[in-house]
């Protein structure tokens, strides 16, 4: 009787496939998942049928979507979601990107104490959750989708903050990281893709992990500041490069013939 008043949807066994491939690939809450024509591709399905299975997910609030960002599996701990500290923000990044600057500056602030008190703090399983955080970037490195790479990255960040054991520290970063999300993950995406940045980065990550690990509190302050000195760094030399070719992009066809006739 039940079975005629609730017939299985055709969707409901790539449910499980899709919640099995998310168990394989390690992916945690905020992460996202691969690109839905990817994603069919991988799992032998047509696309509709697929955004069926994940729509099914982002009912029981597994999952997330939003417009411009994919679906990501949505965040256990979201104390602030609606209603962050951070919201008043978000206009102003949109309406001037350079504001995003003045974000990373806040987080040298606060990541710099996430990692003194993580240090301080951290627990066994906090340690071991750490260095699960820093394998799955090494992992992910060759995965050949930058943006996974990319979210392992910001869930190693999130761990540390885990680990101080401070409640407005986690959320605040939570906050900083979803007001970001998308600038970051980006600029990321661009580091993970240079061998050089990325293993400048894997360095200044093992780095940090080390000192956590060793409850050495103020050589993880310095890691952290160290590493999110060179990525603020980074991100603004790839953010120049960027405008600099849009500019030349937008000049006369002859004078940017001229321009480039001249480098040959």
């Amino acid at each position: 009787m039940s079975s005629k008043l609730n017939p299985p949807r055709p969707a409901d066994p790539l449910v499980s496939r899709l919640k099995a491939l998310i168990d394989d690939r390690k992916l945690q809450a905020g992460m996202r998942l691969p690109a839905e024509r990817q994603l069919a591709a991988e799992l032998g399905v047509s696309r509709s049928s697929l955004r069926e299975a994940i729509q099914q997910l982002i009912s029981v609030g597994m999952l997330v979507s939003r417009r411009g960002d994919g679906t990501r599996l949505r965040e256990q701990i979201a104390l602030w979601t609606d209603l962050s500290i951070v919201e008043p923000l978000r206009q102003l990044v949109e309406d001037d990107p350079d504001y995003r600057y003045d974000i990373l500056e806040a987080r040298h602030a606060i990541e710099a104490s996430t990692a003194w008190y993580a240090a301080l703090r951290a627990t066994e399983a906090d340690k071991e959750q750490l260095q699960y955080a820093f394998d799955a970037t090494l992992k992910l490195k060759d995965s050949d989708d930058p943006a996974l790479a990319a979210q392992a990255d910001v869930r190693f960040h999130l761990a540390i903050a885990v680990a101080s054991h401070n409640l407005v520290l986690l959320q605040t970063m939570r906050g900083f990281f979803d007001l970001m999300q998308t600038s970051v993950l980006q600029s990321r995406q661009r580091m993970y893709s240079q061998p050089v940045i990325f293993s400048r980065l894997t360095d200044q990550h093992h780095a940090l992990l080390q000192a956590i690990v060793g409850g050495d509190a103020e050589a993880a302050r310095q890691a952290a500041m160290t590493h999110l000195g060179f990525v603020h760094d980074t991100m603004r030399s790839l953010h120049e490069d960027e405008a600099r070719q849009q500019r030349l992009m937008r000049l006369p066809g002859n004078v940017l013939k001229s321009h480039k006739e001249g480098e040959e």
